[in-house]
């Protein structure tokens, strides 16, 4: 695993977005986009054995989380500055991605694609689609901004372990690795691996449901829709819409909710396949 970093233009000033790059420099690139509150070292065992295939795999922190700087403004947290960033990555890339993007990452995934002139290749959408439901934004509204300070990382993982349950049935050394990945120091004890403030403008505004069927419409290129078969994020109805298309693959993973961890060797090869294709 190597470390990368570009800096980006925002409204408040230039900061510094980081990755974490597996595989040959010179290997087809794949982008892996985590989500809301999560990091790019989530994709480890995807980003692994993609880059031991030859595929150049990088896996960014977005604004505000893991090793990129956080954001003086916290309204500055949303889609359209990670859009922003990102956009910067795959200019120093300078050449046609693959994406993997769950949640948010999917978003950011959708809107670029569905650009003009955009470089992305075959887009996977990790339990995200075009319309989430007011009850489902409801419920991130809810937990988001709720930051405890942990004593030590066994009390940190306990506390991933219940609120992302849905990730589906993960190994002892799964949820040990999630954690170790998951935590900066804080007070004292640990703490997530996020700015608090990425809260703010969710918190900040009635919930009210996701409609981006106008943005998935101009999405052309193949698409492997994978859902959380517990999802409430991703409806059974919106992924059977959105499979209806000649271009969308849909694969629905058993025992998970939002969203698949994409870290078993099942859910990795599905992910690697569609790639390879």
């Amino acid at each position: 695993m190597r470390e990368g970093a570009v800096r980006w233009l925002s409204p408040a000033g230039f900061f510094t977005l980081r990755w974490w790059e597996w595989g040959p420099a010179d290997g087809a690139p794949v982008v892996c986009v985590h989500g809301l509150t999560r990091n790019g070292r989530d994709f480890d065992a995807l980003a692994q054995a993609l880059g031991a295939a030859g595929r150049r795999v990088i896996c960014p922190d977005l604004p505000g989380r893991g090793a990129s700087d956080w954001l003086p403004d916290p309204m500055l947290y949303q889609p359209p500055v990670y859009i922003a960033a990102l956009s910067h990555l795959l200019a120093r890339i300078d050449a046609p991605v693959d994406w993997v993007g769950t949640s948010l990452g999917g978003i950011c995934g959708m809107a670029i694609a569905a650009t003009p002139g955009q470089p992305i290749r075959r887009l996977v959408l990790n339990d995200i689609g075009a319309f989430v439901p007011q009850e489902a934004m409801a419920r991130i509204r809810d937990y988001m901004g709720q930051e405890p300070v942990f004593a030590d990382l066994a009390a940190l993982e306990a506390h991933l372990r219940l609120v992302h349950a849905p990730f589906g049935p993960l190994t002892d050394a799964q949820w040990q690795h999630l954690a170790e990945t998951s935590a900066r120091r804080s007070d004292g004890g640990v703490a997530m691996h996020y700015d608090p403030a990425i809260a703010r403008p969710i918190v900040a505004q009635e919930a009210q449901a996701l409609d981006m069927k106008a943005l998935w419409s101009a999405v052309r290129l193949p698409v492997l829709l994978i859902r959380g078969a517990e999802s409430d994020i991703l409806t059974p109805d919106t992924a059977a819409e959105m499979a209806a298309r000649p271009n969308v693959e849909l694969a629905e993973i058993a025992r998970a909710g939002h969203a698949p961890a994409l870290i078993d060797q099942a859910q990795i090869a599905l992910v690697a396949g569609f790639l390879a294709q």
